[in-house]
C-alpha cells in the first residue's frame, strides 16, 4: 500500500474591512465576503476567487498573509 501524503496546509488571508463600502456594488462585496462591520475581521484560504473579492475592495481593506 501507498504511504498517505500529508495534507499541505493552504496559506490563509486575513482579511479587515477598514473603510465603508460607498456604493451597493462594493456593499454587495463587503457583505458576501462576511464583514458586516468596520473592524470586522475574517480569514480565508488562499485561492483565485477570494483574490477577485479582494482586488474588488482593496481600497477599504487591510490584508495580511499567514
Amino acid at each position: 500500500m501507498a504511504a498517505k501524503k500529508a495534507p499541505v496546509k493552504e496559506k490563509q488571508l486575513v482579511v479587515t474591512l477598514v473603510r465603508r463600502p460607498g456604493t451597493e456594488k462594493l456593499r454587495k462585496v463587503v457583505w458576501s465576503m462576511g464583514l458586516r462591520r468596520m473592524n470586522s475581521t475574517r480569514r480565508y484560504p488562499d485561492r483565485p476567487e477570494i483574490r477577485g473579492m479582494i482586488f474588488a475592495v482593496k481600497h477599504l481593506l487591510t490584508v495580511t498573509e499567514e
